[in-house]
């Protein structure tokens, strides 16, 4: 479910969002809840609920897949 911008390459991640990561955080999950984006996002572990910021140049190539809560929603 991973959304790309055909020209710019970036990926169409919003608030909301679920982020599947290549690589786990330090507690085991790959999955964070998207708080906040822009130059950098905001992000919750879903395991340990702990918060943390990381700049979009890093998380951008370490996304294997965006979860969207309300895909279905969307088009309406």
């Amino acid at each position: 479910m991973c959304t790309c911008s055909e020209r710019s390459g970036t990926v169409d991640v919003q608030p909301g969002d679920i982020l599947v990561m290549k690589k786990p955080h330090p507690c085991g999950k790959y999955e964070f809840f998207v708080i906040r984006s822009g130059a950098d996002f905001r992000l919750r572990c879903l395991g340990c609920s702990r918060e943390f910021m990381v700049p979009r140049s890093k998380i951008e190539s370490r996304i294997k897949r965006v979860i969207r809560e309300n895909a279905e929603n969307q088009n309406l």
